[in-house]
């Protein structure tokens, strides 16, 4: 298996291409990040080139691509599943969808219970439960940081860093704040290998859209004299 991962949900633009033998062991070739929230759509295809060449593979190689399905901000979400779907289609190529959230937790290497964490805006984050780095307990979920009930447990993540006070932690302890595609890679290849379940390519959204269709204009009644 020759896998491209990437993820656009958060500030970081992050690719990279893994290799995936018989066993569960997950090689990373290449990998790049780039933290700009507002030119995912300029440096993703760039990223996945450079990752391309430093493997040594071209993108008719490939077996797989997984990429991030957040939850995120929409635009820069867009443009990963965009770019997704857009490769798959023209290489001919199974497209793979992988939580935001689990590569964060898997790239934190933890082996005991956390909370992973991003920005959701609105001084909202988006958050979920895990067991250890491969196991979520439960479903992601949206909420301020006060109403989110720890249980003392440590808080990782972007939206950790930027609400400290909130979830009683010191900011330097909320690393890794983004994801990196070789975390999300590897989460992809060793579910795969297994024989798990990965999620279509879609947008997890846990909110309404902020554009609504316009009610009915109210009827006025003319005046006359």
């Amino acid at each position: 298996m020759l896998l491209l991962a990437f993820d656009t949900a958060t500030p970081a633009v992050t690719a990279a291409i893994c290799e995936a033998g018989a066993d569960t062991d997950v090689r990373v070739l290449a990998e790049t990040s780039s933290e700009d929230a507002r030119r995912h759509g300029e440096l993703l295809s760039p990223g996945i080139a450079a990752v391309a060449e430093r493997a040594g593979v071209a993108l008719t190689d490939l077996t797989d691509i997984a990429v991030g399905i957040g939850p995120g901000p929409y635009t820069g979400l867009r443009v990963g599943l965009a770019t997704a779907h857009a490769l798959a289609e023209a290489l001919d190529l199974s497209c793979h969808g992988v939580a935001t959230l689990d590569a964060l937790a898997f790239a934190s290497g933890r082996s005991g219970p956390f909370i992973a964490t991003s920005d959701a805006r609105r001084k909202e984050v988006f958050w979920a439960r895990y067991d250890d780095a491969l196991t979520r307990v439960g479903e992601i979920a949206v909420a301020r940081p006060d109403h989110i009930d720890t249980a003392g447990l440590p808080v990782i993540g972007h939206g950790a860093w930027l609400y400290p006070v909130a979830f009683g932690q010191e900011p330097d302890t909320a690393a890794p704040l983004y994801p990196t595609a070789a975390a999300l890679g590897e989460v992809a290849a060793r579910r795969l290998r297994a024989g798990g379940h990965l999620p279509a390519p879609r947008p997890i959204y846990l909110r309404r859209p902020d554009a609504q269709v316009p009610a009915a204009p109210k009827r006025v009644r003319q005046w006359q004299a």
